[in-house]
């Protein structure tokens, strides 16, 4: 089993365990660096998990840092009192290889579906995963062509024609002849306005639709 060139984890750990995760870095399915006591972590190499045992939390410094971070942290404990730190997952000591890799694929896999269902448009939050367009506490429901438009429109950056918005979301032909995107788009802009109050969240103009 070799080491997965897409994954880079950071890890914090005793000597003792340095060295045993060496000796078994093949066996993992990802790549990994060791955080340096002596050095910030540099968040420029997009770590994809933080792994943790627990005797480095000890280190309030190290502690401190963990605390103010949202990668995906994975604790590795010898017994359940560590601390108080928010984990997303853990495992115990002795290691089993085939389980660590389990957690480090799942870990990285649940924080990139999470990243993939939002969509930050404008002051409004997409969630594809829940169907809705949220703006604070206020909300509506999507149908999954909405989504697929309020997606297309945001990729875009620019405005884009109805037959255009038709092949890619409808997968019509050149010479459909329709009053769908219209019609999809008039529904959708009452439903937002009646919700927020927002008359200018899709602008149409001769060079076509957009945000």
């Amino acid at each position: 089993m070799h080491s997965n060139n897409d994954i880079k984890v950071l890890i914090f750990s005793s000597d003792h365990f340095i060295n045993s995760f060496v000796e078994l870095k093949d066996h993992f399915n990802f790549n990994f660096d060791f955080f340096e006591d002596d050095k910030k972590v540099n968040t420029s190499l997009n770590y994809k998990a933080y792994v943790i045992e627990d005797l480095i939390l000890k280190d309030k410094k190290i502690f401190k840092f963990l605390k103010t971070t949202n990668i995906p942290k994975l604790i590795i404990y010898k017994s359940d009192t560590f601390s108080d730190l928010k984990f997303d997952d853990k495992i115990s000591k002795p290691i089993n290889i085939h389980d660590f890799n389990e957690k480090i694929i799942g870990l990285v896999t649940k924080k990139q579906f999470v990243k993939n269902s939002f969509i930050k448009l404008k002051e409004y939050i997409l969630d594809k995963n829940e169907k809705k367009l949220k703006k604070n506490d206020l909300f509506i429901i999507l149908t999954e062509k909405e989504i697929q438009l309020l997606e297309l429109l945001f990729n875009k950056k620019k405005p884009i024609k109805k037959i255009n918005i038709l092949k890619e979301v409808w997968k019509y032909s050149d010479d459909a002849d329709t009053h769908t995107v219209e019609t999809h788009i008039y529904r959708l802009r009452k439903k937002i306005f009646d919700q927020f109050k927002d008359q200018n969240f899709i602008s149409n103009s001769k060079s076509g639709y957009s945000l």
